[in-house]
C-alpha cells in the first residue's frame, strides 16, 4: 500500500490506520473491514496518510462529519467540520448537525443571564426584561457564529422585533398589553433562532424554543465537563479573579457609602434588594435564566427545521364544484354590504326607522356577528386554497378572481364592523374590551390585505408577513397606551358635555398610564378617580428596574398634586361610594 495520501477526507473510526507507523515508506498492516452502515454517506471517502496520524478529537469530529455528510441540507449553512447529528429524539429527523462544543463566550453569556435573572426579575417586570434579554441574545449570537450560521435579514427582523416588544413593559404600567408584548417577544425570539418560513414552520417555530430546553441543558453540562478537564488552571484563575474583584467592590463600596450619604442612596437605588428569605425564589429565577439562555444558545447553534413539517395538499376539485359555492357566498356578501351602505349612510334617523333601534344599540347588536363573519371568512379562504383547482393558468386566474372578490367584500364587512364600534364608543365611551376587539378587527383587515397582495405578487412571504403584522400590531397597541387612550376619550366626553358624568367605578381601576388624562378632571371627580391609583403608586416600594415609565410619570404627578378629601364626596360625583347602604367591592368592576 502506498504511503501517499489518496484524499484529504477523514476516515471512520473502525477504518483508522495504526498510529505507530511514523516513518515514510513503512508498510502498514492491512485495514480491518468497515462495519455495516445505514447509508452510503456514512462510509469513509478515502484513507489518510500514515505519515501524520490525526489527533483523537479531529478523528472523532471527522467521523461525525462524514456520517452526516449525506443528509439533505437545510436553510442554515454550517462551517466545515461541524459534527454530525445524533438520531435520538422525536425531532431528530428535523434537527441539523449537532452543535459544536459550547464556547467560553457562550458560557459567560449564559451565566450572566442567570445571575441577572436572579437579581432583577424578583421584584416585577420593567426594564429588567431588556437587561436580562441582552446577555441571552449574546449567548445565542456567539453559539450561532460558532456553528457557522450567518445573520440573515429575517433573523434580524425577528430579533429586533422581539427586543422592541420587550420595551413595552419598560414603558407601560398596564398588565394586559405588557403580557401580550412579552408573549409576542418570546415567539419572535424563537422564530429568530429557527428561521421558519412555511405556515406550519412559523406556527410551530414560534413555540420551538421550548423543545431546546432539555437538549440545551445537556449540551451545557457536557461542554462544561469537557472544558473543565483540560483547562482547570484557567477556571481556577477566573474564579480567583472574580472573588478578588467582588471583595474589592464590597470593601471599598462599603467605605464610600459610609463616607457619603448621597453615594449611599445612589448605591442603594442601583443595587437589587435581595434578602435571605427570598433565597428559594432567587434560586428558581437563576435556574430559569440559566435554562432559558442555554435553550436559546442551543437553538441558535442547532435549530430544528420546523419547515420539514408538512401537510399533504388537498385533492384539487373541479372548477364548477369549487367555484360555485364561493360565488354564492360572494353574492350574499354583496347583498349584505349593499344594505349596510343604505342603512349606515342614511343617517341615524334612517337607522331608527329601519330597525326601531337607536344607532348605538344597532351598532352593539351587529359588531360581534361581523367579527365572527370575518374570522370564518379567513377559514373559508384557507380551506378553499387547499382544494383549489391547480390545472393551469386558467385555474389560477379563477382562484384569484373568486377569492380576491371575497377578500375585497370582507374588507367592507371589516369597515362596517369598525364603524359600528365607533358609533357605540361615541355613545357609551371607550373600554378595554371595546378597544381590544376593535384592534383585533383592524388586524384582520390587514391580514385580508396581505392575502390580496399575495394573490398578486405570490404567497412566498405570506406566513412571515402575517406574523410580522401581528407583532407590529402588538407593539403599536402597547406604544399607544390603551389605558391612556381610554381615560383620554372618557375625559374628553366629560369635558365636551357629551356625557353628564364620568364612570368613576370604571376609570378608577385603570392603570397608572391613565393618570395624565384623569388629572385634568375637576374635583371631586379627579380625586375619586385617582385615589386607588395613588395608593398603589405612592406606597409601592418598587426598585427602578421594575418600575415602568408610566408608573414613574404617575408618581411624579400625584406627588405634586395628591388627591383631596377622604372619598365621601365620590357618591355625589358619580359612581363610587356607598349607595343606599350598599358598599361596593373595593376591587370595583372587572376592567374587561
Amino acid at each position: 500500500m502506498s504511503d501517499q495520501p489518496s484524499e484529504p477526507s477523514e476516515p471512520s473510526e473502525p477504518s483508522r490506520p495504526p498510529e505507530k507507523s511514523e516513518e515514510a515508506g513503512t508498510p502498514r498492516p492491512p485495514e480491518r473491514p468497515d462495519p455495516p452502515v445505514t447509508s452510503e454517506a456514512a462510509k469513509p471517502a478515502a484513507t489518510p496518510s500514515a505519515d501524520k496520524p490525526q489527533p483523537a478529537r479531529a478523528r472523532t469530529a471527522g467521523a461525525r462529519a462524514a456520517a452526516g455528510a449525506g443528509k439533505p441540507g437545510g436553510p442554515w449553512q454550517y462551517a466545515a467540520g461541524a459534527p454530525g447529528a445524533k438520531d435520538d429524539g422525536v425531532t431528530a429527523r428535523l434537527r441539523p448537525a449537532a452543535p459544536p462544543l459550547i464556547r467560553p463566550a457562550v458560557l459567560w453569556s449564559v451565566l450572566a443571564t442567570a445571575v441577572l435573572s436572579a437579581l432583577f426579575l424578583g421584584d416585577g417586570i420593567g426594564v429588567n426584561l431588556l437587561i436580562v434579554a441582552v446577555p441571552a441574545a449574546l449567548a445565542a449570537f456567539f453559539a450561532a457564529r460558532a456553528a457557522g450560521r450567518r445573520l440573515r435579514p429575517w433573523t434580524a427582523t425577528w430579533a429586533l422585533g422581539g427586543l422592541a416588544l420587550l420595551a413595552i413593559p419598560a414603558l407601560r404600567d398596564a398588565g394586559w398589553p405588557t403580557f401580550l408584548a412579552v408573549v409576542s417577544a418570546l415567539a419572535l425570539g424563537s422564530l429568530a433562532l429557527h428561521g421558519s418560513r412555511s405556515w406550519l414552520g412559523v406556527l410551530v417555530g414560534s413555540l420551538g424554543l421550548f423543545d431546546s430546553v432539555v437538549p440545551g441543558i445537556i449540551w451545557g453540562v457536557r461542554g462544561i465537563r469537557a472544558r473543565a478537564d483540560g483547562s482547570r488552571a484557567r477556571w481556577g484563575a477566573a474564579l480567583r479573579t472574580t472573588a478578588v474583584a467582588l471583595v474589592l467592590l464590597v470593601v471599598f463600596g462599603t467605605l464610600f457609602a459610609s463616607a457619603d450619604a448621597a453615594f449611599a442612596d445612589l448605591l442603594g437605588s442601583l443595587m437589587p434588594d435581595a434578602s435571605i428569605g427570598e433565597g428559594p425564589w432567587r434560586i428558581f429565577l437563576f435556574a430559569l435564566g440559566l435554562a432559558g439562555a442555554l435553550a436559546a444558545a442551543y437553538a441558535a447553534a442547532a435549530p430544528v427545521r420546523w419547515d420539514g413539517l408538512t401537510v399533504r395538499p388537498g385533492k384539487p376539485r373541479g372548477r364548477a364544484e369549487w367555484a360555485l359555492p364561493l360565488m354564492v357566498l360572494n353574492l350574499l356578501f354583496a347583498a349584505f354590504i349593499t344594505l349596510q351602505l343604505v342603512v349606515l349612510l342614511g343617517g341615524y334617523e334612517k337607522v331608527r326607522a329601519e330597525t326601531g333601534l337607536d344607532h348605538a344599540e344597532y351598532a352593539r347588536q351587529g359588531f360581534w356577528q361581523l367579527l365572527w363573519a370575518t374570522l370564518l371568512t379567513l377559514l373559508v379562504i384557507a380551506l378553499a386554497l387547499r382544494w383549489a383547482p391547480r390545472g393551469g393558468s386558467r385555474d389560477r386566474t379563477l382562484v384569484r378572481a373568486v377569492l380576491g372578490t371575497l377578500c375585497a367584500l370582507t374588507l367592507v364587512v371589516v369597515a362596517s364592523a369598525l364603524r359600528r364600534m365607533d358609533l357605540y364608543v361615541e355613545e357609551y365611551g371607550l373600554t378595554r374590551l371595546r378597544i381590544s376587539v376593535a384592534a383585533m378587527e383592524l388586524w384582520l383587515g390587514v391580514v385580508l390585505i396581505l392575502i390580496l397582495a399575495a394573490g398578486v405578487f405570490g404567497a412566498r412571504f405570506l406566513p412571515r408577513a402575517i406574523a410580522v403584522s401581528a407583532a407590529a400590531g402588538v407593539l403599536a397597541f402597547g406604544l399607544l397606551s390603551p389605558d391612556g387612550l381610554i381615560a383620554e376619550q372618557n375625559v374628553q366626553r366629560f369635558e365636551n358635555s357629551t356625557s353628564t358624568a364620568i364612570d368613576i367605578d370604571y376609570v378608577k381601576d385603570l392603570s397608572a398610564d391613565a393618570v395624565p388624562a384623569l388629572d385634568r378632571l375637576p374635583e371631586p371627580e379627579r380625586s375619586c378617580a385617582l385615589r386607588i391609583i395613588q395608593n398603589e403608586v405612592l406606597h409601592a416600594d418598587t426598585p427602578w428596574y421594575a418600575t415602568s415609565w408610566g408608573e414613574a410619570r404617575a408618581k411624579a404627578i400625584l406627588e405634586k398634586r395628591p388627591v383631596e378629601g377622604d372619598g365621601r364626596d365620590c357618591y355625589r360625583a358619580g359612581r363610587s361610594g356607598t349607595r343606599d347602604g350598599y358598599q361596593p367591592d373595593d376591587d370595583g368592576y372587572d376592567p374587561y
